[in-house]
């Protein structure tokens, strides 16, 4: 039987919602602020479907491409890290996405989609920013149905690897 606990060890938090927070004029001049530095329309331009892959493949820079490989040079920018001065791990699958489907792509014709089904990420070390790193994609397995991409990510200075990854595609036919 479970034994009751006193009401003193538990002491609920009460939470204080700034005021700047809920003032409205706070909120314009943000995206005033942030309208200056964007040069135009925040919405229009981040609302984008786009916007984020873009974000993204902004920091990455194709060395070589052929059939089943992909050699790039990735700089970790400030927007895409942490408080710690580390590439985000958000920040990683996302380029280990991009990688991995123009990867998959150079063995995949453009008639049938890909379905990312998994993805694995080995974090092995932190990669501080603009810490250049080289990336390498290469098809592992490629069939009718379905295709896994490998990727590591070394330090362009030491070599040593930071990230060791792979993802699965799944190939969907073209709808009639």
């Amino acid at each position: 039987m479970a034994s009751n606990t006193s009401s003193s060890s538990f002491v609920p938090v009460s939470l204080k919602v700034s005021r700047e927070i809920t003032d409205p004029r706070h909120a314009q001049e943000t995206l005033h602020l942030f309208n200056a530095v964007m040069g135009g329309d925040a919405a229009d331009h981040c609302n984008s479907p786009e916007f984020f892959l873009d974000f993204v493949r902004s920091s990455v820079t194709v060395d070589h491409i052929r059939r089943g490989h992909i050699s790039s040079t990735i700089v970790p920018k400030p927007p895409l890290c942490n408080t710690y001065g580390t590439l985000h791990g958000g920040s990683v699958g996302s380029l280990v996405n991009v990688l991995s489907h123009a990867c998959a792509r150079t063995i995949v014709g453009e008639d049938k989609e890909l379905f990312l089904g998994e993805t694995s990420i080995s974090y092995l070390s932190a990669t501080p920013i603009h810490e250049e790193l080289v990336a390498n994609a290469s098809v592992v397995k490629s069939g009718r149905n379905l295709s896994v991409v490998a990727l590591d990510f070394k330090l362009k200075k030491t070599g040593n690897p930071v990230y060791i990854c792979h993802s699965t595609f799944y190939h969907m036919p073209a709808s009639l």
